[in-house]
């Protein structure tokens, strides 16, 4: 199991960021990396909530973790502390003993600069899942997060 760790500057305040990391719509939005489209199924923004996402591929040659071009993933909200931290724990949807196992994800938000440094901790990656993948992923999900919130603040 490896981890992945990334930061990224967010030119708006902490709790548009914050509001962005628990808003089913502001997710399908951004968390969805290039290529990708999102369907959120289910989402309960609460400590103990649930929630359930799928990520399909635009291209037919993409290769889904799920399903034959999809990503899909359920987790839970463990900690949530107002305009300043968010943790998930995640596990992919799949047969593919290389792909199982719960992740933990920590989103903590920082004043910076006159915006949020948001610091994301991915913890606990399947052995299948490349990290250098996983952190591609996420910067350009935390891209268009930046931009998601840039533009509403």
């Amino acid at each position: 199991m490896s981890t992945t760790r990334i930061t990224r500057h967010v030119n708006a305040p902490r709790a548009a960021v914050y509001r962005a990391l628990l808003d089913p719509r502001a997710v399908a939005k951004w968390m969805v990396p290039a290529g990708m489209t999102s369907h959120v199924h289910a989402f309960e923004p609460r400590e103990g909530g649930a929630f359930r996402i799928s990520l399909t591929y635009d291209a037919a040659t993409g290769t889904g973790k799920t399903t034959a071009h999809t990503d899909t993933f359920h987790g839970r909200f463990v900690k949530l502390v107002q305009d300043a931290q968010v943790v998930e724990v995640v596990e992919f949807e799949t047969d593919d003993p290389a792909m199982r196992g719960e992740m933990t994800i920590t989103y903590t938000l920082v004043d910076a600069g006159g915006g949020t440094e948001i610091a994301g901790v991915h913890e606990g990656l399947p052995r299948g899942v490349s990290p250098a993948d996983n952190e591609t992923g996420w910067q350009m999900s935390l891209g268009k997060l930046a931009a998601l919130v840039e533009g509403a603040s």
